[in-house]
């Protein structure tokens, strides 16, 4: 068009082809969305105008050029904008330029070589790989799949059973176990049956751990429900059995085998699990709480009258004399429930005398199955009972008056005699009551009260509140990434709630104080598991549907599991976890900690080198994109997430912004008004058909949607406490201190952006690493950190030997090759906190376990040799004792060949009795005398001798180094730390109860919080000595706070008791008198 209107200007020019003409535009495109300032193009240049020009001015400024007279501008995106694009003029950009490259492509071959331009269309499977997150996955060794379906070319039913692929990661592996258990929690079995199919198939021994971990948890498989069916002849999956059928052929078992009622209860118990059925359940415990259960154990109808129920007792204990103090109590809970006095006066009057509760029955009234438990154990289990159900305290009472008479325990006793303490209400701290596996709650609730600062902040929120309406929000940086503005709302009810229990636990004239059902949820809960709660609730019959695909239901997409990056700089020493990162939302948690059935407990410690084994997504230092997405991020894929393990800098996650479904749904959106351009009559037609189709406006009120009854919301509430109560220890407190965070505002940021405020002061520190590569480079990379970890797996040490095994000095893979790397503290938090990880995992076994190795604790410690420093002295005492430390881990390692083999005799005892026995041999009768070189006899003999002295030179050079070690940094002492709580469990890796010692500096003295029970601990050893006892109460958690600090850091007592006034008083004891005279409820 410019040639024809010009031919003389543009003589001896030819016409552009389409090939030319596509790739200048493409070239302007480019340089926009790359170049900070676009070169601006002079509206007479003669090959913009062949190309392009003003014949091309609509295209060209649809898409973004602007003109005068005299020049044409580029379009001008965001070139911070990467991809996939979030802005719309990047989007309509990009999908400007795919176009053009698709024409390109099209293009006749001859011409595109003629050109020389090398046209390659990118495959669109890698595309789709990333918008459905799964680009780039980590993938196992071939080595560890080869076998995996023992010679089937088909990929097993097993990994279809996951949705895993064959040649997935082990941690991919878990993550859809998990998610399978998470969605379809019913068909539980089949999926750990899936887990176990594939771990055995690869022998791998994360896989095998994991199936431990499950087995150990209470988890069972469908190989384990096929043999229970198995026990009473039914073959599973062949028919439908209903719960009397099953329960008539456990019946039938019992009466024909007694000596395996043991057995077939279990199988039964397996069987009522999978089938969901607690009738079932309640047959195979033999417990019986509720008249309903009553009615099924004697085989009755709630239609009988009490004649045939006391002759139903009599056929039961006829068959089996021991069933008779529990048929007796079926007789009473239906005498309850009916209010007949017939019955009570045929339980008073009759032969068998007065009804009292077994011990037996005791224990499965208060649901212990292990009767070796300690006595603070059993007071736990009834408190929990009775916090959730006070119409029953008097059946439970009588359940633990039968255990403390067998036990003859004076504790168990006291406390049914007195159930409180003596101390004066103004002058000691309240307890707090358990309210369902929250033992580990209370510790950190009670620990958390005593830190002053923290205290004041609470009580005083409205200073410290983040404000929500100035949109200063939107820049909120905690733990590494933005909040949003639902995180901070709900982190503000959490200090809320928090306020209102410390302004109880101030106030109260009681010695004990209930929290609330919701501070527990908040507390234990994060952010993520609420989430992951909230997904699950679409699965419920009362809430609306996503719809469905072949029956299945639509729940929206799950993300695949984070990340980590295996760099030199996140590598950190043995358990200091470098810069706590904070829960993110809309994550599903996995579950793969050993989580614990009575109360919370930390997740077995496992190899960090396979732990963090994680893929690395595309621009995963793109969060702050998400942020500019959506405000509510609970629909975002996450960021990163703390895993249930120990968390350590190896195995911290990062984000999967690329992989988000919903930020593809968003960039969609963004591309709409390019898609609505089209030229095509058809779809336009078809568009209006639709439009015409549309229904008119209804002629009635929508339904009003279903609610949850206000004791199914409740019991809802009680289940999200009891998951939260099993969440992994640094889990919580991790989520108590990024709630902190949220709903404060911030005092200022660091170069990073992240807030710093009194949180952050209070207890985060931060800590340098130190790695040296080949050519002797060193590189540093400072974090902030909230506890330090610490290691008792190998054996017993005291506290400054746990804390070296986080700053010591260690061999990490980087780039195939082994570089040393050691840790120091750049900044010491004034709350120092230590976590002691005892979860470990036995190879041989395929068992987690507790090491109950004994921790050695000291009143006091001093972190000078801790701290980073330009000192040569310091720098040249370290490497000292490093290489004392690597000496004699390799005397020990000799000693122990020489003292322990399969006779488990020390080796130079062993020689000697050799020696002896062939001295023997020989020197019998002519007849039994058997021929043995003296040479042997004398080699044996120097051996002993040699293995006598090497040993005796082993200990005593053992000892030296164990001296230099321990005294190698005895002179620093300019930072002195004081231990003020220590966080005790006693119990098994899956279950058990926590309590905790709490030093009070004004009034020098030790307080244990047992839940409801304060009281002082007058044998200090209780805290500082081992425990001779094969299942010891070790310390799981320790606070030391700074010694010069410790009066405006710590205050354990704080009570201001408001009284009641006296007409409350008699208000109250008329309500007593009242129900004294209704009789129990």
């Amino acid at each position: 068009m410019a040639m024809s209107a010009e031919p003389t200007r543009f003589e001896g020019h030819a016409i552009p082809s389409v090939i030319e003409v596509i790739s200048t535009l493409r070239t302007y495109i480019n340089n926009a969305m790359t170049a900070p300032e676009p070169r601006r193009i002079k509206a007479n240049n003669k090959k913009w105008l062949l190309s392009l020009g003003d014949s091309c001015a609509e295209l060209l400024e649809y898409i973004g050029f602007s003109r005068t007279e005299t020049e044409w501008t580029p379009p001008k995106p965001d070139i911070s904008d990467t991809a996939p694009y979030t802005t719309a003029l990047n989007i309509l950009l990009d999908d400007v330029d795919d176009e053009l490259l698709i024409l390109l492509y099209q293009q006749p071959e001859d011409e595109r070589r003629i050109a020389k331009l090398p046209i390659e269309l990118s495959p669109a499977m890698p595309e789709f790989e990333r918008i459905l997150g799964s680009k780039d996955y980590k993938r196992s060794f071939a080595s560890r799949t080869l076998d995996l379906t023992k010679g089937k070319t088909d990929e097993h039913p097993f990994y279809e059973g996951l949705g895993a692929r064959l040649d997935f990661h082990d941690d991919l592996i878990i993550f859809g176990y998990e998610s399978q258990i998470t969605c379809d929690p019913r068909n539980g079995p089949y999926y750990l049956e899936c887990l176990q199919g594939i771990a055995d198939g690869r022998e791998s021994e994360d896989l095998q751990t994991k199936v431990a971990i499950e087995a150990s948890s209470g988890k069972i498989s469908i190989k384990d429900v096929r043999e229970a069916y198995k026990s009473f002849s039914l073959e599973y999956g062949s028919q439908p059995y209903d719960d009397e059928t099953i329960i008539g052929m456990f019946q039938s078992r019992v009466a024909d085998a007694p000596r395996q009622e043991s057995d077939l209860r279990r199988a039964l118990n397996i069987i009522g699990h999978e089938r969901g059925s607690m009738s079932i359940q309640h047959v195979a415990s033999n417990t019986v709480t509720t008249y309903e259960q009553a009615l099924t154990w004697l085989s009755a109808t709630e239609d009988m009258d009490n004649s045939f129920l006391t002759s139903m007792y009599s056929v039961k204990v006829n068959e089996n004399p021991e069933n008779t103090e529990i048929a007796r109590h079926c007789v009473a809970l239906i005498a309850e429930k009916r209010n007949s006095s017939a019955l009570r006066t045929w339980l008073q009057t009759g032969e068998l005398g007065e009804v009292e509760m077994e011990f037996g029955q005791a224990y499965m009234r208060l649901g212990i199955e292990n009767r070796t438990i300690d006595d603070e154990m059993v007071l736990s289990a009834y408190n929990s009972l009775a916090q959730d159900a006070p119409s029953q305290i008097k059946d439970l009472k009588a359940a633990l008056r039968a255990i403390a008479k067998s036990r003859k325990s004076t504790y168990l006793q006291s406390f049914l005699d007195s159930g409180g303490n003596d101390y004066k209400a103004s002058e000691w701290p309240v307890g707090l009551e358990n309210i369902g596996n929250t033992c580990y709650l209370n510790s950190l609730l009670q620990f958390y009260f005593t830190i002053k600062p923290l205290r004041e902040l609470v009580l005083n929120f409205d200073n410290y509140k983040m404000q929500l309406d100035d949109g200063s929000w939107s820049t909120k940086k905690v733990g590494s990434r933005k909040v949003s503005r639902k995180e901070i709302e709900r982190a503000q009810r959490f200090l809320l709630e928090l306020q209102k229990l410390f302004q109880s636990m101030i106030t109260v004239p009681d010695n004990k104080v209930t929290p609330e059902q919701e501070l527990a949820r908040l507390t234990l809960i994060s952010s993520s598991t609420e989430e992951n709660m909230r997904r699950m609730s679409i699965l419920s019959a009362q809430r609306p549907s996503l719809g469905d695909i072949g029956g299945v239901p639509i729940q929206g997409p799950l993300p695949t599991p984070a990340p980590t990056v295996d760099s030199p700089d996140t590598i950190m020493g043995n358990g200091i976890e470098t810069g706590m990162e904070a829960p993110k939302e809309a994550e599903v948690i996995p579950a793969d900690e050993v989580s614990s059935e009575g109360t919370l407990v930390e997740a077995p410690a496992m190899d960090p080198n396979v732990d963090n084994d994680f893929m690395v997504i595309d621009a995963v230092e793109k969060p702050d994109q998400q942020e500019r997405i959506f405000e509510d991020k609970e629909n975002l894929a996450p960021t990163q997430e703390e895993i249930p393990r120990p968390s350590t800098p190896e195995n911290q996650m990062k984000p999967l912004a690329e992989s988000s479904p919903s930020r593809a749904n968003e960039q969609a959106r963004h591309r709409s008004p390019t898609k609505e351009i089209t030229d095509n009559p058809e779809s336009s037609q078809l568009a209006n058909q639709d439009a015409t189709a549309l229904p008119g406006p209804p002629n009635r009120p929508p339904p009003v949607p279903p609610r949850q009854k206000p004791e199914e919301q409740k019991r809802a509430l009680q289940e999200e406490v009891e998951i939260g109560a099993q969440q992994d220890v640094t889990e919580v407190i991790a989520n108590v201190l990024f709630q902190l965070q949220c709903a404060i505002k911030a005092e200022s940021v660091d170069e990073t952006g992240e807030q710093i405020d009194q949180i952050k002061k209070l207890f985060f520190g931060k800590q340098k690493s130190y790695t040296t590569n080949e050519r002797g480079d060193i590189r540093s990379k400072e974090e902030f950190f909230s506890d330090i970890k610490v290691d008792v797996a190998s054996g017993p040490r005291d506290i400054y030997a746990a804390l070296d095994g986080a700053f010591d000095v260690q061999e990490v893979e980087v780039g195939g090759s082994m570089e040393p790397q050691y840790a120091t503290i750049s900044q010491l938090p004034p709350v120092l906190q230590v976590l002691v990880q005892r979860a470990q995992f036995d190879p041989k076994t395929k068992t987690s376990f507790k090491s109950i190795n004994h921790l050695e604790l000291k009143e006091t410690i001093y972190m000078d040799r801790y701290m980073d420093s330009s000192d040569p002295d310091l720098q040249q005492r370290r490497k000292a004792c490093w290489g004392w430390k690597k000496e004699l881990s390799k005397l020990e390692a000799r000693r122990l060949k020489l003292t322990k083999n399969e006779m488990d005799l020390p080796m130079p005892e062993a020689l000697r009795m050799a020696a002896e026995y062939l001295k023997q041999l020989s020197a019998g009768s002519s007849a039994d005398a058997i021929n043995v070189k003296p040479e042997l006899i004398k080699s044996l003999e120097n051996a002993y001798e040699n293995a006598k002295v090497e040993l005796s030179a082993l200990e005593d050079k053992i000892k030296s180094l164990s001296t230099n070690i321990n005294s190698q940094f005895a002179d620093l002492r300019d930072i002195p730390y004081r231990l003020h709580s220590v966080f005790i469990h006693r119990g098994q890796v899956s279950a058990g109860h926590y309590w905790i010692f709490i030093y009070d500096f004004a009034n020098s003295i030790w307080r244990k919080y047992n839940d409801g029970y304060v009281n002082e601990v007058l044998d200090t050893s209780v805290i500082y000595e081992p425990e001779l006892s094969t299942r010891p109460a070790t310390p799981y958690f320790l606070v030391y706070v700074k010694d010069d600090l410790k009066s405006e850091l710590v205050e354990a007592v704080c009570r201001n008791v408001v009284e009641q006034p006296q007409a409350s008083q008699e208000d109250t004891v008329m309500s007593d008198d009242a129900r004294d005279v209704a009789g129990p409820g």
